[in-house]
């Protein structure tokens, strides 16, 4: 297996936006703008084209780094889900948990936001089953 593959980590890249885009369009979004304390003007009045290819950017590098460590250790499908997951709930939740007490950041903003990072990591994880 190769280090980096261009497929899984495309694939992997494009389950964990769709989860975004899911998370906080139909199932969060207007919560999580409340929570964000973002206004309609200030959402309509952002650049959406450059924080979604930057969101994308940032996903497709943190698939990149997954499947390495997918591909430098051949583990078992069950173990990917846990590094998938573990990575989530290990490294991404607690970092943006530090972000969000220094910043006074309300449990709420942090359930949705923690909640899209584990969520997107186990469909990534889930996705680069597929390439196994």
């Amino acid at each position: 297996m190769n280090d980096f593959a261009l497929w899984p980590v495309l694939a992997g890249t494009v389950a964990f936006f769709a989860v975004g885009a899911i998370w906080y369009g139909v199932l969060f979004g207007e919560a999580w703008q409340r929570a964000a304390g973002l206004s309609d003007e200030a959402v309509r009045g952002s650049n959406m084209t450059l924080i979604f290819a930057l969101t994308f950017a940032f996903e497709m590098l943190i698939a990149m780094v997954l499947w390495h460590l997918v591909a430098r250790t051949n583990p078992a499908p069950f173990v990917v889900m846990m590094m998938a997951v573990g990575f989530a709930v290990g490294v991404m939740i607690p970092a943006i948990g530090i972000n969000y007490l220094y910043q006074r950041k309300s449990g709420l903003l942090f359930a949705i936001d923690a909640g899209h990072f584990l969520v997107g990591m186990a469909a990534m994880g889930g996705v680069f089953l597929l390439f196994l």
